[in-house]
């Protein structure tokens, strides 16, 4: 991805051409990252949107640098998005996911920042597309992964390049980094540190009551495998002993190699796959194409990168509860 590298003073400069109105708006806060005393909250993509919305409440405004529908991996940040980076109160996203996001940052040097990779562990499930069993990891429910509420003071997975960014699909890690945000956020907004702790008490308890119904909802089963477009749910098919057998690797616009379909033919007769998974934001093709040849039935399995007109819910919550779903149907599960 071609990333244009730009000087915090040509980003205000375009930020001003592109849109007078935000920037005169933010410009009556001062500079002290808050709008008619609501902080400014700028999120990367739709599951840090999420927990800001969630745990920030009525004490923040958010906005989201992905808008609904788009592809976040393809997304280019633009001079104004830059410039919103530098004023915002706090900043929330997940390091490694988002080239764009992750180099406009580092130059924006905005004050308060959240990266998501930074409360808990990232793992690489790249040998995974050929299709490993996972090890369930009851060991991490325990593990709060609080260490430094900023960034900069958090895991350093930057030179990690095979990590899998995908931890919002496990509930647990996903309300690690809950309670990560939730910090951050005090850290940005002491005067509201009391609502920030009480909505991410309820939201820990909620993303809690989902991992208890992914528990139960999958017992029973009677195939642990599922075939997807691409690789996002390893860490879905660890927590919950499943195996997953993607068509492409970690970025879901890349080709399967003629190895790899073949591979996916003998997957699918000895294992008794039923069902192809395809998403909302990439092409179905090569998943139906897949399906057609193996006589298979097609169904969503939603990595939740954004919420859009074809999403099965409105939001993170709704959306997991329709994954279990369509995964129990798949996987035979009473």
């Amino acid at each position: 991805m071609n990333i244009r590298r730009l000087r915090p003073t040509t980003a205000l400069v375009g930020a001003a051409a592109l849109g007078l109105t935000t920037l005169t708006a933010c410009s009556t806060n001062a500079g002290d990252g808050r709008t008619d005393g609501k902080l400014d909250v700028v999120a990367s993509f739709y599951p840090m949107q999420f927990l800001a919305q969630r745990i920030g409440g009525n004490a923040v405004h958010v906005s989201s640098l992905t808008k609904p529908g788009v592809e976040p991996h393809d997304l280019e940040i633009s001079p104004r998005q830059t410039a919103d980076l530098s004023e915002a109160g706090l900043v929330v996203y997940l390091k490694g996911l988002q080239p764009s996001v992750d180099r406009a940052i580092a130059q924006a040097e905005p004050k308060h920042v959240a990266d998501a990779a930074s409360y808990t562990s990232l793992e690489d499930h790249g040998t995974e597309v050929e299709g490993e069993h996972g090890h369930g990891g009851e060991d991490e429910a325990g593990h709060e992964g609080e260490k430094g509420h900023d960034a900069h003071e958090g895991h350093d997975h930057s030179g990690d390049a095979a990590a899998d960014p995908h931890i919002w699909l496990d509930p647990v890690r996903y309300a690690q980094v809950a309670k990560g945000v939730g910090k951050a956020l005090e850290k940005a907004d002491p005067d509201h540190s009391a609502t920030y702790k009480k909505n991410t008490t309820a939201l820990v308890k909620e993303l809690s009551a989902l991992d208890q119904d992914f528990r139960s909802g999958l017992k029973g089963r009677s195939s642990d495998t599922f075939i997807t477009t691409h690789a996002a749910f390893g860490y879905l098919a660890e927590r919950y002993g499943l195996r997953q057998e993607a068509i492409s690797g970690l970025d879901p616009e890349s080709e399967p190699s003629p190895a790899r379909v073949k591979g996916l033919h003998t997957i699918a007769k000895k294992d008794k796959v039923n069902t192809v998974f395809f998403e909302t934001l990439v092409s179905d093709r090569t998943a139906k194409t897949l399906a057609g040849d193996l006589h298979l039935r097609t169904d969503v399995l939603d990595p939740i990168e954004g919420i859009g007109s074809k999403s099965r819910g409105d939001d993170y919550i709704q959306v997991m509860r329709a994954n279990l779903k369509a995964l129990e149907k798949a996987l035979g599960a009473k």
